[in-house]
């Protein structure tokens, strides 16, 4: 005699899969037609023909919509930091830190539009929200770790997280944009200058200064 009948539970599975599917589809189309920011979360139930109860069970808000979209982007993002930092182990921790921001923001630079959806959130408090994003989550990490290093090898006494803190603050979809728009910077440029920001840099002073 077979166990129990699992028909329902995989035609539930299957309907699940299915609907995210159509979630996503519809969505790309409407970010292409339109962009991230002036899309709403019923313009895509409406297009993907589904209630909104069911795209809300999935995603909470059009951030968490735009992760699953570059999730796989995001992935193969970690996985090159993981592996420059691995190759490169040997460099100064303020060289390794020069590369993850140049890989953030050739990535930043790439998925713009989609990362601006991330970060956007429903939250009544989006900078709280944007800042204990998974995405951003890892990449503080990353950041503590490599202030962390610094201050051992180099004789730096900063406060790891809170150096963390602000360079992501830095890479925020408002600061970069301004940077790039208003200010109209390149990429490299915005590189340089948080470098110049983040990364110490030995300064001899002058004999008889004190402090």
């Amino acid at each position: 005699m077979s166990g129990l009948d699992t028909t329902p539970i995989r035609s539930e599975r299957r309907d699940a899969a299915e609907n995210r599917q159509r979630i996503l589809n519809a969505a790309i189309k409407l970010f292409e037609q339109n962009g991230v920011k002036q899309v709403s979360m019923n313009q895509i139930a409406n297009e993907a023909q589904v209630g909104p109860g069911t795209l809300y069970r999935r995603y909470r808000n059009k951030g968490e919509l735009c992760l699953d979209l570059i999730k796989d982007n995001v992935d193969q993002l970690f996985a090159d930091i993981e592996t420059y930092l691995k190759q490169c182990q040997s460099d100064s921790p303020s060289q390794r830190l020069k590369g993850l921001l140049d890989r953030f923001i050739r990535f930043r630079e790439v998925k713009a539009q989609l990362l601006t959806g991330v970060e956007e959130s429903s939250s009544t408090n989006p900078l709280k929200s944007r800042m204990q994003g998974p995405l951003f989550n890892e990449l503080h990490q990353l950041f503590v770790e490599l202030f962390d290093e610094m201050n051992a090898t180099e004789q730096t006494h900063f406060n790891s997280v809170f150096r963390a803190d602000m360079l992501l603050t830095a890479l925020s979809r408002d600061f970069y944009s301004f940077q790039r728009d208003t200010r109209d910077h390149s990429p490299e440029v915005i590189l340089e200058q948080l470098c110049e920001l983040f990364i110490p840099h030995k300064i001899e002073r002058p004999r008889g200064f004190s402090i």
